[in-house]
């Protein structure tokens, strides 16, 4: 890892740092192989799937009852962690809940309202791994938004990790299946005989999964392409190196391809961050896989030559998540638009938003924050236009509607109109 200068930056290191992929263009036509497989053969394709890329024999494919069982078994610390985890994350997507509404535009009443999808299908993480966090970053918010069937699938193991099971439980997911990868989004997205055909899928994933969402989205609703973690700090000269460098590696051990950077206006700093994050990879568990994040094309320490400068490099980046460890950070947030979400201050680590603060860590990666948002209530939810019109209302349009659909060539939709001022008409 070494400090760059954003003003060198050139054509090829600017495409590296703002135009990210999930690296899913090279498995593609193999995803699509497992998509097919699964939707002419269903359940067995499935288990087949399992003896390939799980090593595991799968019986039954329901895994719901496990997940009540689990629950039980886990110890008591481990499930007060999920539980107040849970806790905060339902409180704060309760708040994300729009309320419908009408409202009268001079005998024009316009209004919107909002209902949820019926069935979600989400994906969680997992196998001999344990992502409980996942778990409850998905379902929540899909039970918060009033989703009548919240179905999960998650990879088979020998033992799957009972704290997974046992936060799908605390989340309140009504069934669970033992499927994982490729695989698995094909059987959400078509149904098999055992998992049932959803509307719409969400969830993260690695590059398989990803690669598979992007395969069924004509077919099925996703939430959007995912890839490997992000984080960029924006710092000045006020900011705690040993902090900025471990937010940086703490996104770095997601991923080899993790995406990792800091940005500052503070030559010091940034000499200081770099000798930090090495610092801090040697004695990580995961070092090797931190150690190759930090060396990624989109990973880096950037010096800027103004905090203008690094702000226009953070909007160019759009990083999932955006740490700010500055003197005044109200005021660059004021400044940045793109982001999938911000941490602000010292003691706002990227973790507390990984897990427990109560926002959701489903992002999107790879630039696209500059277009969308990450997983939330209104993910599960479809709004409606209502309209009711009185005659004086719609005389005062006739005009304006009789014109403009003769002009388009469309003579029925203006008689419609006219049709209802004719002789004898009371609407």
């Amino acid at each position: 890892m070494q400090v760059r200068a954003v003003a060198d930056l050139g054509p090829a290191e600017r495409r590296a740092l703002f135009e990210r992929d999930a690296g899913i263009e090279a498995i593609r036509g193999d995803v699509e192989g497992i998509v097919a497989r699964v939707r002419e053969e269903g359940d067995a394709a499935l288990r087949e799937f399992a003896r390939e890329f799980d090593d595991c024999e799968v019986g039954s494919l329901d895994a719901t009852d496990e997940t009540a069982r689990a629950a039980e078994t886990v110890d008591d610390e481990l499930g007060a962690a999920i539980e107040t985890a849970a806790a905060n994350v339902r409180a704060f997507h309760e708040r994300q809940l729009p309320e419908d509404w009408r409202a009268d535009f001079g005998g024009r009443e316009l209004g919107r309202r909002f209902r949820p999808i019926e069935r979600a299908g989400l994906y969680v993480p997992g196998g001999t791994a344990a992502y409980p966090s996942s778990a409850i970053m998905t379902i929540v918010p899909a039970v918060v938004a009033g989703v009548e069937h919240v179905v999960v699938a998650t990879p088979p193991a020998e033992q799957v990790s009972p704290a997974t099971l046992a936060a799908i439980h605390e989340a309140g997911a009504d069934r669970v299946y033992r499927a994982g990868g490729a695989q698995a989004i094909a059987a959400l997205a078509y149904g098999t005989e055992t998992v049932p055909q959803v509307d719409k899928i969400a969830g993260p994933g690695n590059r398989w999964v990803t690669a598979a969402k992007a395969a069924v989205r004509d077919d099925c609703e996703i939430d959007f392409l995912a890839g490997p973690s992000e984080v960029l700090v924006l710092a000045d000269g006020t900011a705690d190196p040993e902090l900025v460098a471990a937010d940086v590696v703490a996104q770095a051990e997601h991923d080899r391809a993790s995406s990792v950077a800091c940005v500052t206006d503070d030559g010091a700093l940034a000499d200081a961050v770099v000798a930090a994050c090495e610092r801090w990879a040697a004695n990580c568990d995961r070092g090797g896989i931190v150690e190759a994040a930090l060396e990624n094309e989109a990973s880096g320490v950037f010096r800027a030559r103004s905090a203008s400068e690094a702000v226009a490099f953070c909007e160019a980046y759009a990083p999932e998540h955006l740490s700010i460890q500055a003197d005044d950070e109200e005021a660059l947030l004021e400044r940045i638009d793109s982001a999938g979400s911000v941490f602000l201050g010292p003691f706002s680590p990227v973790a507390a938003g990984d897990y427990a603060a109560g926002t959701n860590h489903v992002l999107p990666t790879g630039g696209r924050a500059r277009v969308a948002g990450g997983l939330s209530v209104e993910t599960f939810l479809r709004a409606s236009t209502v309209q009711r019109l009185d005659r004086d209302a719609l005389a005062a349009l006739e005009g304006t509607i009789t014109t403009l659909a003769e002009a388009e060539g469309l003579a029925a939709h203006a008689e419609s109109v006219r049709a209802r001022f004719a002789d004898g008409s009371d609407g």
